[in-house]
């Protein structure tokens, strides 16, 4: 069986590969534009079914699995940063305080059931930056394509005290819930040299 990861992130992609797993690779076309009133939850969990969906309509036999994941403080989702100047303000927003991030992932299913979306939470504690830190960090690139400028398994790390909750959920996909998800669906054979392959 087919699996497909709908997404573009190399993170997601790297955190799948730790499963040993085969899968493809198709990247969703969508619009990721909050709607009027819509609370981050939801907007997460939307916008993670809609990457699904759009690429479940070529591939109506594989399995499917999409995420997307936000960082949210006092209740404003900080996306990735426009530019420069944006990155240090999020950092300046988050640093020294706790902040939540929302993976919400949809795993659509060959048998043509309308599939699970789910959502996890985690909870950063955040270090204090200083005003060196953060032009220092912001001038390495990091930050740039990451939500809420910063980025868990690079430099970033340096700056979170604690998490409550799923460490790769706060990368980019919730790995011990989408496994259990998936592996009804798997089966996982060893080959003589000892590996795992589905």
């Amino acid at each position: 069986m087919q699996i497909i990861l709908a997404s573009a992130s190399p993170r997601r992609k790297e955190l799948l590969k730790y499963l040993g797993i085969e899968f493809d690779i198709i990247i969703p076309d969508i619009h990721e534009h909050a709607r009027d009133g819509e609370n981050p939850e939801d907007f997460c969990a939307r916008i993670s079914r809609e990457k699904a969906l759009s690429v479940k309509k070529g591939f109506q036999d594989s399995l499917i699995i999409a995420a997307d994941t936000i960082v949210v403080i006092d209740g404003e989702i900080l996306g990735k940063p426009k530019n420069r100047d944006e990155a240090c303000s999020y950092l300046r927003l988050l640093c020294g305080r706790q902040h939540t991030v929302f993976t919400a992932f949809t795993i659509l299913f060959p048998d043509g059931s309308n599939g699970i979306t789910r959502i996890e939470r985690s909870t950063v504690h955040f270090a204090d930056m200083s005003e060196d830190d953060i032009i220092w960090y912001v001038s390495t690139g990091e930050p740039m394509d990451k939500a809420g400028a910063y980025g868990l398994q690079g430099i970033g790390a340096a700056f979170v005290d604690k998490i409550e909750g799923s460490f790769t959920n706060v990368i980019g996909l919730p790995l011990s819930e989408v496994y259990k998800c998936i592996k009804p669906y798997i089966i996982f054979k060893k080959d003589i040299s000892g590996g795992i392959h589905a």
